[in-house]
């Protein structure tokens, strides 16, 4: 035990020096981590080394393998077309609401198999488990229950901090921490569905690339992932920004990465305002708000960047040529009535047992949202 305590130790040494470890070495470390081999402190400190480091995408594959080989309750989803995951790692410096959980209920109606993963508020103050509990999802239920709702209603969530999804470690660690980690980026890669498609936002413009990278190592056949900035350029947002500029690397088919920065600007969009696009109180007043955009009766700047983040979703899937065409359907879909349509019947669908009392909560909530479904 002292020589298997000596070894991780030296490997955090390592990381705190700066240097860089394999693949297999991250799993191995990373699978003592999951199965409480080392003790809390030297499990801390691995995290928070590797973290300050930044880690490489052979690092974040590693730590992928380990979660997902033996931490992850593993289903398949049997849909027509890709299955795609859309989420933002946190981390990041400027707190909006949660952008991605609206985008997903968009694009789920636009016709795409959302298969989200994602976890309780750990650096921000509504994360998207909280905020679809709010609205009426299951979100304590069975990997099959989650599977079932993809399959029937186009969409669902898999909690990365629940027993029932991640049975060994992984809601164990996020639940004793409140700064992130690298395990905002590979434990939220750990899908139990494993998609192939993926838009995700990064905490850092360093990591764009690395986790795009990181992305294909797994097995990701396409992806989108960008990092937004402020005005100034001094602070960022795991979202594509109304606030400035945007860096982005996109994972096409043929397997190349490309990078680029975009601007909300060039796609007719008006800058927000910082304030209105934060997370304001608690999560059933930012509920309520998230049916504001949905219903349409929102028509300001969090629709804004709620219909431009979901833009790569319909763009990496083939559903929009380009980012503007995505930006202008997400708009149909909420205005159609589609995209409220579309989370009643994913409350519907994600039920471990009668979904009624719910759905009744639900309509009462639209109605206090100044909605209708």
């Amino acid at each position: 035990m002292e020589e298997k305590l000596k070894y991780f130790g030296s490997k955090v040494d390592a990381l705190v020096k700066g240097m860089d470890i394999t693949r297999a070495e991250a799993r191995d470390l990373f699978r003592e981590i999951l199965l409480n081999q080392q003790p809390d402190l030297q499990q801390g400190a691995f995290l928070a080394a590797l973290t300050a480091k930044g880690a490489t995408p052979e690092e974040l594959a590693g730590s992928w393998e380990a979660i997902y080989d033996i931490d992850t309750n593993k289903v398949r989803p049997e849909v027509n077309g890709p299955l795609v995951d859309n989420c933002g790692t946190g981390m990041d410096t400027i707190k909006t609401f949660n952008i991605s959980t609206s985008a997903s209920i968009v694009a789920a109606a636009a016709g795409i198999n959302m298969a989200k993963h994602g976890a309780r508020a750990i650096t921000s103050k509504c994360g998207t488990v909280d905020i679809v509990e709010a609205l009426g999802v299951d979100v304590e239920c069975d990997v099959s229950v989650v599977k079932r709702s993809i399959e029937s209603a186009g969409i669902g969530m898999f909690n990365g901090m629940s027993g029932k999804v991640h049975p060994q470690a992984l809601g164990r660690i996020l639940s004793q921490i409140r700064f992130g980690t690298v395990l905002n980026m590979a434990g939220s890669l750990a899908n139990p569905a494993l998609p192939t498609y993926g838009v995700r936002g990064i905490y850092s413009k360093e990591m764009v690339l690395p986790v795009t990278k990181t992305m294909k190592e797994i097995g990701y056949q396409r992806a989108f992932v960008m990092h937004g900035m402020d005005a100034d350029q001094k602070r960022g947002l795991d979202e594509i920004s109304t606030l400035g500029p945007t860096f982005v690397a996109e994972l096409m088919k043929d397997g190349s990465i490309v990078e680029y920065t975009m601007d909300f600007r060039d796609l007719g969009i008006k800058p927000a305002k910082e304030q209105v696009i934060l997370c304001k109180l608690d999560r059933e007043h930012e509920a309520r708000e998230q049916l504001r955009i949905l219903s349409g009766e929102d028509k300001g700047s969090r629709r804004d960047i709620v219909c431009l983040n979901t833009a790569p979703i319909l763009y990496i899937t083939g559903k929009a040529t380009d980012l503007l065409e995505g930006y202008h359907k997400a708009q149909q879909m909420i205005d159609s009535g589609k995209a409220l349509r579309k989370l009643v019947q994913w409350v519907a669908q994600q039920q471990t047992g009668d979904a009624s009392v719910k759905l009744e909560k639900l309509e009462k909530m639209i109605e206090a949202a100044g909605a209708s479904s």
